[in-house]
């Protein structure tokens, strides 16, 4: 058989096809661009909630710019634009898409007197395809061999899971190996009803933090309702997820058997109204239902599959066994160009508590275009989470915080306030991205600490399907304990990176 015309129609069907993003809570400074076209449009859609639902609105579905200089010949198209792999069926009933994922990282911490080898080795794929046009599947699998800087080799140890991506294992004496997945199946029941069940995680917000649901943690398996209403102006959606606890699920462990954790229930309901083309206004409950009994098994009551938002705050307040935490969000688009947001928490605000008042705010502002300059990004965020937010009542004995593998849901650095500032600059495929934070957190009543974090990196975007980068860059840490300089301690990573950046990996804590 002559693989010449086979490799050649191959290639024609390949570069034939449009780019399309992959529906993820994307990395934050690739999702730029979407929400720069979803901030121009006066239309009924819905932001504060990711990932998006393309069904809803084909207005999700924009990539970032893919420069005209690249559409020559297939090759290019195939290296600097499409995806690697991507095929639809002539009656375009099926399509799928597969990509690598990469993250060959080296650098050098400056600050490290032992000068421990630094080094990231990713390697995986992402795919997705729709089957119809009710129908969108997505898959996601990466293996992971990292040496950290001493920060976050130190959390990772503290909390036994590398930040966002899940358990690990020692490699090569000080290394960590770790391995995740994600994946859903997401059905267009009606015009105006989606269901999906999957593996993965959700953003509440429109800032770079959230205060009442992220994707700080580590990828859950969860079934997701949503419905839109009055044209659009109101979604409404509803989620039931498990997380667990990592702690044994059990007394006692059989021999020759994998280790089993804790499991507990939760489940999250989000109203999102679009009050006027120019506000959003969003209402959250979250509830932390009981966790597995000894056998592991979850005893749950009817009002877990309760669908109505409010209904478990009216029937536990904020400071019962079934752990609730409420909250609102609101977007006001004050141009195209500019919008402003914020958040309230509350999660026990009760007089009576041992915790004390939980509760916390955000406020920021995102400026596209900023001072008349194309495809330059700032924002502007504060943070304030107070009390012991977030963890479990305090007349139980077991574990229902709002935590998910050791992490919070919701805000990342913990108990504290944060000053955070983001800015990016594009010109054709070369970049220029800087984020900067200041956090005082809270370690206990008698201890805190104040973190300075700053990261920079100027790169080129090799491909724009799948986000695939090459970048040198700095990560700057800082971190000092009030009345305890011995453990103060700095980090200064210089590294270069050839990266699929595709989620958001938050190491800035």
């Amino acid at each position: 058989m002559k693989l010449k015309p086979l490799i050649f129609f191959f290639v024609l069907i390949i570069n034939s096809l449009k780019a399309q993003y992959y529906n993820l809570p994307n990395d934050y400074f690739f999702s730029i661009f979407t929400e720069k076209k979803l901030a121009e449009i006066n239309d009924n859609i819905h932001t504060n909630l990711k990932p998006y639902i393309p069904f809803f609105s084909k207005k999700y579905l924009y990539v970032t710019d893919s420069h005209s200089v690249y559409k020559n010949s297939s090759l290019s198209k195939f290296i600097f634009l499409n995806h690697a792999i991507k095929i639809e069926s002539p009656t375009e009933k099926f399509k799928l898409q597969l990509d690598p994922i990469l993250n060959l990282e080296m650098g050098k911490d400056f600050a490290d007197s032992l000068n421990n080898k630094l080094y990231t080795n990713t390697r995986g794929f992402i795919g997705s395809g729709q089957v119809g046009d009710k129908v969108y599947f997505e898959s996601m699998f990466v293996e992971n061999q990292s040496f950290f800087p001493n920060y976050i080799n130190s959390n990772a140890k503290l909390n036994l899971v590398i930040p966002g991506q899940g358990r690990w294992k020692s490699f090569n004496g000080g290394g960590y190996d770790y391995a995740f997945s994600s994946g859903f199946v997401s059905i267009q029941a009606s015009k105006n009803f989606n269901i999906q069940f999957g593996h993965g995680k959700h953003k509440i917000g429109a800032g770079y933090r959230s205060l009442l649901l992220s994707d700080n943690s580590f990828n859950y398996p969860y079934a997701r309702f949503t419905q839109q209403w009055f044209k659009g102006k109101m979604q409404y959606t509803t989620i039931y997820a498990v997380l667990m606890n990592l702690v044994p699920a059990s007394l006692i462990q059989l021999p020759n058997t994998e280790r089993l954790f804790q499991k507990k229930a939760a489940s999250f309901h989000y109203l999102s109204l679009n009050i006027t083309k120019s506000i959003n206004l969003g209402f959250f409950q979250g509830t932390m239902w009981q966790v597995g009994d000894k056998k592991n098994q979850q005893n749950l009551s009817w009002q877990y599959f309760n669908p109505i938002i409010y209904s478990n705050l009216a029937a536990y307040n904020l400071n019962h066994t079934n752990n609730v935490l409420i909250g609102t969000d609101i977007k006001i688009k004050l141009s195209n160009k500019l919008n402003t947001y914020g958040q309230i928490m509350l999660d026990d605000i009760s007089d009576t508590s041992k915790i004390g008042k939980s509760w916390g705010y955000q406020l920021g502002l995102n400026y596209f275009d900023a001072l008349g300059i194309n495809n330059l990004f700032f924002q502007i965020e504060y943070n304030a989470v107070m009390g012991s937010s977030y963890k479990s009542p305090t007349n139980i004995v077991s574990d229902q915080s709002f935590t998910h593998y050791n992490q919070t849901l919701a805000f990342g650095p913990g108990i504290g306030t944060e000053l955070v500032a983001l800015t990016d600059y594009r010109w054709r495929r070369f970049f220029l991205s800087m984020k900067y934070n200041y956090l005082i957190k809270e370690i206990d009543l008698k201890t805190k600490s104040n973190t300075t974090n700053f990261n920079a990196k100027i790169g080129y975007l090799i491909n724009p399907s799948y986000n695939l980068s090459f970048s040198i860059g700095i990560n700057y840490h800082s971190q000092n304990f009030y009345n305890f300089s011995v453990l103060n301690n700095q980090t200064n990573y210089v590294y270069f990176s050839f990266k699929t950046n595709l989620y958001n990996q938050y190491y800035d804590f």
